[in-house]
């Protein structure tokens, strides 16, 4: 005999989306991001029928648990960090548009929504706050959660609650120049496709006419494919290195980076750079290059 079918499972099935959204702006892995989705569909399902059923909201329960798991892999992150090689780098995500549509159960990187919260110097900023900050502020302030639930997610009062979100504003904030007005996205491919063109042609001087004289330039490779370990400062010593680059037998396509212009350099075929840019004004102020074979999973699969 079989059990009768799960009325439901349609409806708990159809959080995933959401759950992938949460936990990849949580965490910056896609790869952590669907292990934690994996984990809190485990538990729902290591649960009685009788138990599910008692539960008012299921897809509250699923974010809870989500956030939850999330925060607790964010309270370890430290050590791991600890013992990454070079720079580490959230992972980058196509532009869905880019992919193959797969069904349900493909790859989890299709699921997730691009937008703001997702571009790369947001992650990058993310990254510098604390877990409870990080978790309070993606929770209120991106997917609107009030701050009593919030509380019960972070074991905090909500008071407590609406002043780590304050904070984590305020990283934001600082990390945004006022005297910067956001670049339209015309604008930013623009300067991403010269700046594509000059690498390809090596020209130094069209590559720091480009740069920021203080831009900043970040490798990731993890310790499994070459990379640069310490950040690169300043236009020149960028476009020297990127000029260096172009030598190796590269082919550099325009691709859509975490929902905004970015380049991949393909050899022989395969992928294994993936370039995000911030672009303010005319000018780059960040280069971000993942190398790090693990995190182009879905650039090369799917």
């Amino acid at each position: 005999m079989t059990s009768p079918p799960d009325p439901g499972l349609s409806a708990i099935m159809s959080e995933r989306r959401q759950l992938i959204n949460l936990a990849y702006r949580l965490l910056g892995s896609l790869a952590d991001a669907e292990d934690v989705v994996q984990e809190t569909y485990a538990r729902w399902y290591a649960m009685s029928r009788k138990q599910q059923e008692e539960v008012g909201n299921p897809g509250g329960w699923l974010t809870k648990v989500a956030s939850r798991i999330c925060l607790d892999l964010l309270r370890s992150a430290r050590a791991r960090r600890e013992r990454y090689v070079g720079e580490w780098i959230p992972e980058p995500l196509p532009d869905s548009s880019e992919w193959t549509s797969t069904p349900a159960g493909g790859d989890p990187a299709d699921r997730v929504t691009l937008d703001e919260s997702v571009n790369m110097a947001f992650l990058v900023v993310l990254d510098s706050m604390t877990p409870a900050e990080r978790v309070a502020f993606i929770l209120h302030d991106v997917f609107r959660y009030p701050f009593a639930e919030v509380a019960e997610i972070v074991g905090r009062t909500p008071a407590a609650c609406r002043q780590l979100a304050s904070s984590a504003r305020r990283r934001v904030r600082a990390a945004r120049s006022p005297a910067d007005p956001p670049t339209p996205p015309a604008r930013q491919a623009d300067v991403v496709r010269k700046f594509k063109e000059a690498w390809e042609r090596q020209d130094i001087d069209a590559l720091i006419g480009l740069l920021d004289p203080d831009a900043t330039g970040i490798a990731d490779g993890g310790g499994l494919a070459s990379a640069i370990l310490r950040p690169i400062h300043g236009n020149e010593q960028i476009a020297h290195t990127f000029a260096r680059l172009a030598n190796r037998g590269l082919s550099v396509l325009e691709r859509t980076v975490n929902g905004q212009p970015g380049l991949v350099a393909e050899l022989d075929g395969v992928i294994v750079v993936v370039v995000a840019f911030e672009v303010v004004g005319d000018r780059i102020k960040h280069i971000w290059a993942v190398r790090n074979p693990e995190k182009l999973r879905p650039w090369t699969t799917g």
